[in-house]
């Protein structure tokens, strides 16, 4: 359990207690729960949308929902989406300068600009789904369901990052992605193919960019996956699922 806590305590804001993280098996082992950790803030978040649409109407209610979205995870992912926005276009393809910039703790324009397109897409798609409840749990899900496998395939570059010290059993960790994948069974079946296939060109086209650049990945590219991810399933959902109801 220590493990499920520290991976809670990291990817959320939900409280646990402050000493699991000093627990080093704990740490290695706590991606393992990444996507179990995802399906609780799915879960959440589908609860909250459903007790509000009664209530309110659909741009308000999409605007609330990104709000507790963000909130509950602290816009951990935002930030990194952000440092990635900067550092790969300030970097101009030189490892060195790229995670460089990434450790600046300012915004430059263009992280600005990738925050405000991430946030408007999220908002536009949570108020035009035409069934909200699965997708949005599905977004939550895939988006920490990604890390897992990105932290088993990518190496991680840095020596004191945050995602450092995450050493995942390989076994255990692709399992545990392969059956992650049990919950497209709840979507249209033309819907969950195109999920699938969506989700693995995104981590392929992650990966790809990340080995060429930096030879690995940061804790700052994995927050940008979790961002795209997230993003590229509403989207997905949003534009298919009419044609696959």
């Amino acid at each position: 359990m220590k493990a499920f806590a520290v991976a809670l305590g990291f990817l959320s804001r939900i409280p646990v207690p402050v000493s699991v993280f000093a627990d080093s098996q704990a740490r290695q082992r706590s991606p393992l729960y990444y996507p179990l950790v995802g399906a609780l803030l799915g879960a959440l978040l589908m609860l909250l949308n459903a007790l509000l649409a009664d209530w309110l109407p659909n741009l308000l209610l999409a605007a609330l929902t990104l709000l507790a979205w963000v909130w509950l995870s602290g816009g951990l992912h935002l930030d990194g989406l952000a440092d990635s926005a900067d550092a790969w276009v300030g970097g101009i393809g030189d490892r060195k300068k790229t995670l460089a910039i990434m450790k600046d703790p300012a915004s430059g324009p263009m992280g600005v600009i990738a925050l405000l397109l991430v946030l408007l897409l999220k908002f536009a798609a949570l108020a035009s789904l035409p069934q909200v409840a699965p997708a949005l749990f599905f977004a939550v899900f895939a988006g920490r369901l990604v890390l897992l496998p990105a932290l088993l395939a990518t190496p991680y570059v840095r020596a004191n990052g945050l995602g450092s010290g995450l050493a995942p059993t390989p076994r255990a960790g692709w399992l545990i992605t392969v059956l992650g994948l049990a919950p497209l069974a709840w979507l249209p079946v033309w819907l969950a193919l195109a999920l699938l296939l969506g989700l693995l060109l995104v981590f392929w086209r992650w990966r790809s960019a990340c080995m060429q650049r930096l030879g690995g990945c940061t804790g700052d590219t994995l927050g940008a996956l979790v961002e795209i991810t997230e993003t590229g399933v509403l989207l997905l959902c949003t534009i298919a699922w009419p044609y696959c109801a």
